[in-house]
């Protein structure tokens, strides 16, 4: 991913999956009680602690219980979680406000009204807080999204209302209304002597200033979004924050606004016993594992890999985001396409010893296998990320036009420096790097064209390893394929990982010496990255646990061989991906949001306070 792509995931280290509605509710609960304590001076503590509850506590907990389910019936998609924790953020500044307003009060000789003014400005606040969260992350409406982040503000207000006595400045209702909606007496005596019918009016108006400048701050945010991609960004961030936080997959409902139609080759290499039963299997569609976890491909190596009747092997293939698949469904649509080409091989049993080639920086090893040839690219020591697609495809058209009829050319994936800096690597049409791997594709492809054929023999292992996601290694662990022809023995490492610190694949090459040759890849799986967004291999690893893995899976593939037919083939499958610098206009709007909201946001608070203020100050001089 591009220096862009990584500021983008590198967001997901805010993001946490919400803690249980109970959880929020009992700490709100908690919250409450301990702000009753503090801020009332009752004769009982116990009395203390119950007003807290009732006053403070209990708006946070109707909002946690009704807001979502107000919200879904308004065809939003709020979560009880969701819902409740943003009832126990808003109380928080609630209590925070109060508390710098008590303490102001008590060194002032402003008094509890300062309070209780304060305490009005928090609840507007808090109203275009939870209005601004569920029209990003919910509702669109803002009409709509009104409905639900009302909630809290307006319980607090019907409880100041009654327990404060406003009922009896008004000469409506009878002795029944009056004793319903009027009981100054079991309120603190604060409440009576502070609140007014004119403090309600003043709530109404914030709430309406707050709700007027939340909407335009994301109208303003969202403009640029719709004009270079023509969707929302809060369909964006829904889908992100629901992905990240609650596991959901409605991040590719926005991808699917985004995609684009494109053909992709699907190359299947496949080796099989003299019973005619599979013993491995190389599959690559030319298509990016991403963009994150398991949303659109980013399980696509696994579902490769588990798919196959032998032990697969999904290594890199020359793509990059803009060939990401924008649904897991598919997925389905390439493995169907695996299995078709599966069936189309022709299965010869000779192949050619292995070969390597170095031009400029590329260095490619591979061999041919029946008449097509298995190529692996790699620029170690040098640094990279992906190869893009089209460099990838002429790279792929410049070894077969050498004389053979297939070609599975694989992006090793194995030395990256991370994300730091504007140059990630990356292999584009144009670069030196570019004519480097294309070069040498097609003078790998002449010599295994013309080597001398022999009987081929196959070894395989695998491990699943101990090692997790957060250690850079995915479920597939590492796997290790073992070619035997005419005496030469040649290792390929798979680990299932994305990309490697530098070295690392310099290290294991030389360590692997009970072979002629080796070559190491990773499958750039992007569940790792659901972790952190730089967790390559070798980051959180000890290199020499390692290092005796491979080192013990080449010995059991070594012990595993045994003669096999092979044969390649390929076929185009029409698929929806990201498309043509979409991944790069995603991202890089995403990071001005980021670096520009919240400056603007904090202009719009400070401006909506302001008034706030502005208008106490005209209440106060009214008659």
């Amino acid at each position: 991913m591009t220096a862009t792509q990584g500021n983008l995931a590198g967001l997901s280290r805010y993001i946490f999956r919400s803690p249980s509605w109970y959880s929020s509710a009992v700490f709100a609960i908690g919250v409450g009680a301990v702000t009753g304590v503090a801020a009332f001076d009752s004769a009982f503590v116990l009395e203390d602690i119950w007003q807290g509850i009732f006053f403070v506590g209990l708006p946070t907990i109707v909002a946690g219980l009704l807001t979502a389910t107000i919200d879904r019936a308004l065809g939003g998609n709020l979560t009880p979680d969701r819902s409740t924790l943003l009832a126990l953020t808003a109380e928080l500044v609630v209590v925070s406000v109060l508390l710098v307003a008590g303490a102001v009060a008590v060194f002032t000789e402003f008094g509890q009204r300062l309070v209780f003014d304060a305490l009005l400005v928090a609840l507007a606040a808090i109203f275009g807080l939870r209005l601004l969260v569920i029209m990003a992350l919910s509702t669109r409406s803002a009409i709509l999204a009104a409905v639900p982040a009302s909630v809290q503000t307006g319980t607090a207000a019907i409880l100041l209302f009654v327990y404060s006595g406003v009922m009896t400045y008004f000469d409506v209702g009878g002795p029944l209304a009056h004793r319903v909606l009027a009981r100054p007496g079991e309120a603190p005596a604060e409440l009576a002597r502070h609140v007014v019918p004119m403090d309600f009016a003043l709530l109404a108006v914030m709430c309406v200033l707050h709700g007027a400048a939340v909407w335009g701050f994301l109208a303003v945010v969202d403009v640029p979004w719709r004009r270079s991609l023509g969707v929302s960004i809060f369909d964006f961030l829904r889908g992100f924050i629901g992905h990240l936080a609650e596991g959901t997959h409605e991040l590719e409902t926005f991808f699917e606004q985004i995609g684009e139609e494109a053909l992709v080759p699907v190359t299947v290499f496949s080796a099989r016993r003299a019973d005619g039963s599979e013993k491995a299997r190389f599959v690559l569609p030319m298509l990016h594992p991403g963009p994150m976890g398991d949303i659109g491909g980013g399980s696509l190596p696994t579902r490769l890999a588990r798919d196959a009747e032998g032990l697969g092997f999904p290594p890199h293939a020359t793509a990059g985001h803009d060939f990401n698949l924008v649904t897991e469904r598919e997925v389905e649509t390439v493995t169907s396409a695996v299995r078709d080409v599966a069936n189309d091989i022709e299965y010869a049993s000779r192949g050619t010893r292995s070969a390597r080639v170095t031009t400029g920086e590329a260095t490619l090893t591979g061999q041919r296998v029946g008449d097509g040839a298995l190529l692996v690219g790699t620029f170690s020591p040098g640094c990279t990320d992906d190869v893009l697609y089209s460099v990838g495809l002429t790279a792929r058209t410049a070894a077969a036009g050498a004389g053979l009829e297939d070609v599975l050319l694989v992006d090793a994936h194995n030395c990256n420096d991370g994300l730091t800096g504007s140059d990630l690597g990356h292999v584009v049409p144009g670069s030196q790097r570019s004519f480097d791997l294309i070069d040498g594709a097609e003078r790998l492809g002449e010599e295994l064209a013309s080597a001398d054929l022999a009987p081929v023999e196959l070894g395989v292992a695998w491990d699943e390893t101990p090692w997790e996601p957060r250690d850079g290694i995915g479920p597939l662990g590492v796997r290790v394929a073992v070619f035997e022809v005419d005496g030469q023995r040649t290792a390929y490492v798979l680990i299932d990982g994305n990309n490697m610190e530098p070295g690392l694949r310099d290290r294991i090459v030389t360590a692997i010496d009970a072979v002629d040759r080796a070559e190491v890849m990773t499958t750039d799986t992007h569940v790792v990255n659901t972790v952190e967004a730089e967790n390559q291999v070798g980051g959180n690893l000890q290199d020499d646990d390692l290092l005796a893995l491979i080192e013990d899976l080449v010995a059991e593939a070594i012990a595993d061989t045994e003669p096999v037919d092979v044969g390649m083939a390929t076929e185009t499958v029409e698929v929806t991906v990201f498309g043509n610098d979409r991944t790069e206009t995603l991202a890089s709007h995403a990071n001005v949001v980021v670096s520009m909201g919240a400056p603007l946001a904090a202009a719009v608070l400070v401006g909506v306070l302001s008034v706030s203020v502005l208008l106490f100050f005209l209440a106060s001089s009214l008659p």
